[in-house]
């Protein structure tokens, strides 16, 4: 199926239903692991919006990607409970170890700000490749990475 063939496809589920820009955002990131720019003017139309309307909610949900992710991605949650409890010195390890900054993709990793986990009393959190981890540290997420690339 091509790109065309499966935005279509997705349009076409959700054609007609109230409030469907990001039902279709979501469908649109699940087939091609982010939001591609040239998807926002076809979806747009769909919908009788605005391309810039299109592009904004995706700049702000930080769930939507404007950018394929690498092959491992790193969560760092950044909310209260987690900044609490070093949270910021956690991430800047982090960044350190791996030689990049938050919302940056190098390597075939990416590294993202989320804000709650739902691990506020294992602070600080984060999520690699879909796994949660409790009382985070930076040299344990780095390990982890490291344990999964091997």
């Amino acid at each position: 199926m091509t790109h065309d063939d499966r935005l279509s496809t997705i349009l076409a589920t959700h054609s007609g239903r109230p409030g469907a820009l990001l039902p279709i955002l979501h469908d649109v990131q699940a087939a091609y692991g982010y939001v591609p720019e040239d998807c926002y003017q076809p979806i747009a139309d769909a919908l009788r919006l605005g391309r810039a309307e299109v592009a904004g909610v995706v700049s702000f949900y930080h769930d939507f990607r404007a950018a394929p992710a690498g092959r491992h991605v790193i969560k760092i949650c950044r909310a209260e409970a987690c900044q609490s409890m070093g949270g910021a010195a956690m991430m800047a390890g982090l960044e350190h170890a791996l030689g990049m900054k938050i919302g940056q993709t190098q390597n075939g990793i990416t590294l993202e700000a989320v804000y709650c986990l739902g691990l506020c009393a294992c602070a600080p959190a984060a999520q690699v490749n879909g796994q949660l981890v409790g009382r985070a540290t930076a040299e344990q997420l780095e390990a982890l990475v490291t344990e999964v690339s091997a």
